[in-house]
């Protein structure tokens, strides 16, 4: 399958332009991303089902989407260390932050709401 170009200011919804664009923004996540491409790809050759590899590039777009702006993606990585604190007030907080940013970022990239 050829995927189709991309849209300007809008993350890849297909594996094969995701890959170059995940390496460029956040080069460190792309082993997880082949992996997790190939556990996608593996279910969805196992179950004859396109929902995995639609989750997967759901995720990867979420992910991109918000490495291509760094101070969101500081912000993302504030509430998720503030989670782990122990302190359930502040893991609440965070909980709630992050689930705006996730639901920003979805809304952001055209994606339904989680």
């Amino acid at each position: 399958m050829v995927a189709p170009p991309l849209r300007a200011g809008r993350p890849p919804r297909y594996p094969p332009q995701a890959r170059p664009l995940g390496a460029q923004q956040a080069p460190a996540a792309l082993p997880a991303f082949t992996r997790e491409l190939d556990q996608a790809a593996d279910q969805s050759r196992q179950g004859s089902d396109l929902s995995p590899l639609q989750r997967f590039i759901a995720q990867w777009a979420i992910y991109v989407h918000i490495q291509r702006q760094p101070d969101l993606a500081a912000d993302l990585r504030h509430w998720e260390d503030t989670a782990e604190s122990g302190d359930a007030v502040q893991a609440r907080q965070a909980a709630y932050e992050i689930g705006r940013i996730l639901d920003e970022a979805h809304a952001a990239i055209g994606l339904p709401a989680r």
